[in-house]
Formats: structure tokens, sequence, C-alpha cells
């Protein structure tokens, strides 16, 4: 399904991303950042809190580490000032890089046992899918910030991952 290059790859697609969404949510001030916007997580500011809190425990998860605080219902509100924010995101994008360049191919697979607070219940899947889950959940919802900031007037830069900077991603510059 997918191999220790592709998480990598994935890792830098990440950064590169947050710090495009962040470039263009420092152009607003942070009455439009946390201006509700009819979202599931309901601001850009709460989706990207969302986010990052989501991304804490994923990588809990793979890490068999402790869990973050809070919950899913908590997550929009978990990360509420911006500059704190910016450097959590920053700390954890670092981490997600460093998991990820870390991985051999057989970490990736077996099965992965959590408890799942949005079930109710323990459960478990395929590791692999659970972290091309963890990549397309962050995608999901940039996805959707995205769409806010432009609504709100930002202008975030290109999203296309064949024009990503860095070795293999379309040009020879450094990666992100």
């Amino acid at each position: 399904m997918i191999g220790p290059a592709w998480c990598a790859m994935m890792a830098r697609y990440n950064i590169w991303q947050n710090r495009n969404l962040i470039a263009a949510a420092d152009t607003l001030d942070d009455a439009a950042r946390r201006a509700a916007r009819g979202a599931f997580f309901g601001s850009i500011a709460g989706t990207l809190s969302h986010l990052l809190w989501g991304d804490r425990m994923w990588l809990s998860r793979f890490e068999g580490q402790p869990r973050p605080p809070g919950s899913i219902d908590a997550s929009p509100a978990a990360f509420p000032d911006w500059a704190g924010y910016r450097a959590a995101r920053a700390e954890t994008d670092a981490h997600i890089l460093d998991w990820a360049t870390g991985l051999a191919a057989g970490d990736l697979e077996g099965d992965l046992y959590w408890y799942s607070g949005a079930l109710g219940r323990d459960t478990s899947a395929p590791m692999a899918l659970c972290v091309v889950h963890f990549f397309n959940h962050q995608t999901h919802h940039r996805g959707q910030v995205h769409a806010m900031l432009t609504a709100a007037g930002a202008r975030p830069g290109v999203t296309d991952l064949f024009v990503m900077p860095g070795p293999g991603a379309g040009d020879d510059s450094p990666a992100p």
C-alpha cells in the first residue's frame, strides 16, 4: 500500500502546506481567524487547532505514547493563542517529519490497536491504513481552511503535490 518514502514525502508536504496556510492566515486579524465560517470545526483557527490536536493524537497512537489532553469536541479550542498555535504546529510538524523519516517498511505492517473516543470503544485497523488516514485527514482539513481563507480575502499559495519544493517532488530545491 505505502512505504517509508511515501510517508516522508507526505510529512514534507504537511510542513509545506501548513506553512502556506499559516502565512495566509497571518494576513488576517485574530477576529477574522476566529470568525464562524460554517465549517465543521467553525473557524479557520478552530479547524487548524483540531487538525493539530488530531495530528498529535495519531502520533501518540503510532508511537505508543500518552494521548494529548482533550477530545474531538474540545479540539477547536485546544490551541487558543495564535502565537502558541504556530509554535506548537512547527514543533509537531518537525516531530511528524522525524517519525516519518525514521520508519522502516516493517513499521507499516500489522494492525494498530487503540481506544477510539470518536467510536467510544477499542478498535484496530491496519497500520498502513491508519497512516494513510493520518495524512488524508490533514489534507481534508487543510482544504477546508484553504476555502475559508480564500473566502476571507487571504490568498494561500499553490497546493499541488507535484510542485512541492524538494528532491523528487518537482524540483531540486531544499525540502521544507
